[in-house]
């Protein structure tokens, strides 16, 4: 079996680590001793290394999670849906728990999560891949641009975002955010040189709000046919689709809970239950999801995120729920339409 560059870097620095274990330093522990470093490190790169290997079985796809846990301090809560996941990207935002901690966490059992390098201060992310294989290309205070690079599989760009609160800003300001979030996308998509990007994050707006929907902003369509077509045109520009699955976990067929986020006030109109966090594809990518294999998660392993009333519970996690979703970059050998041409 081949094994591209980043597999190789593993097997190498495995081989390192193996041949330091052949000497004894005073005052350190015993390499190949059960607890120490070396043994640690080896335990930890054969699990990135069987993990990129299971990419390329069929079937093999990375597993994403994103969950806004509010400022909570649920530490543990939030490594045990990772574990009961088996999560390979773990997206939070909101989050006020130190990597340092939550890494401890997260590698409690034998795991072996990594913290990639980034600036954004509302998105915070792990992985259990080697973190040289998600590097940040473009940053803001609300947006992490990555462009994700396994091993025997195509490059995905991987946006996530946290955008401003409606509680503090009017829904024009937050459609105009998207409008900036779009731009950013397709800038990076241009250096990229191909369109296969997943946006995920907390949006704060709906799939119907004007900032998903606006060919201007990101211009996410409700079903795979209208986001096959690639582009639309609006006044002799064209722009690129976004899929947006999340317009199909609207109300409770699929049960537990009738969006991500709940909020109830007393006004003539009032939607009570939101999806303000979503997962956006392009069409280039649509051939490698399935809507089965996105979900919102109402429970964490035996522990239930939710009220009796189906409403996230805020006593033992978060205000929102949070999403999970796997994808097959593999599945589609196009490119997709450049964006730098879409809207020239």
């Amino acid at each position: 079996m081949h094994l591209a560059s980043g597999t190789k870097w593993a097997l190498t620095r495995m081989r390192k680590t193996s041949a330091c274990g052949t000497q004894n330093r005073p005052g350190r522990a015993r390499p190949g001793a059960p607890g120490s470093l070396s043994n640690h490190l080896v335990e930890v790169r054969f699990g990135v290394i069987s993990r990129v290997l299971r990419l390329g079985r069929p079937g093999g796809m990375p597993t994403f999670l994103f969950w806004n846990i509010h400022r909570k301090q649920i530490t543990e809560l939030v490594a045990r849906v990772a574990h009961a996941h088996a999560v390979d990207i773990l997206i939070l935002a909101e989050s006020e728990i130190p990597s340092s901690t939550l890494l401890l966490s997260l590698n409690r059992d034998g795991a072996s999560y990594q913290l990639p390098l980034g600036f954004c201060k509302r998105i915070q992310v792990f992985t259990r891949f080697h973190a040289g294989f998600l590097q940040a290309v473009a940053e803001d205070d609300w947006t992490s641009i990555r462009r994700l690079n396994l091993p025997g599989q195509p490059e995905i760009l991987l946006a996530m975002a946290h955008l401003p609160s409606g509680l503090h800003s009017s829904a024009e300001s937050r459609s105009f955010a998207c409008v900036e979030l779009a731009n950013m996308i397709r800038a990076e998509e241009s250096r990229a040189g191909h369109s296969r990007t997943v946006l995920v994050g907390d949006l704060n707006l709906n799939p119907f709000d004007d900032g998903l929907v606006a060919a201007t902003a990101l211009n996410a369509v409700m079903t795979r046919e209208l986001a096959s077509r690639g582009t639309r045109t609006v006044l002799k520009k064209k722009y690129a689709y976004f899929y947006n699955p999340m317009w199909g976990h609207f109300g409770d067929r699929h049960g537990g809970s009738g969006g991500t986020y709940y909020y109830d006030r007393s006004e003539h109109v009032a939607y009570y239950w939101h999806l303000y966090d979503q997962v956006l594809i392009r069409p280039s990518l649509i051939s490698g999801f399935r809507q089965d294999e996105l979900k919102i998660l109402t429970a964490a392993s035996e522990v239930n995120l939710i009220d009796s009333r189906g409403r996230p519970d805020q006593v033992v996690g978060s205000d929102h729920l949070p999403v999970l979703f796997r994808l097959n970059s593999a599945a589609e050998a196009s490119h997709g339409v450049p964006i730098a041409q879409s809207v020239a």
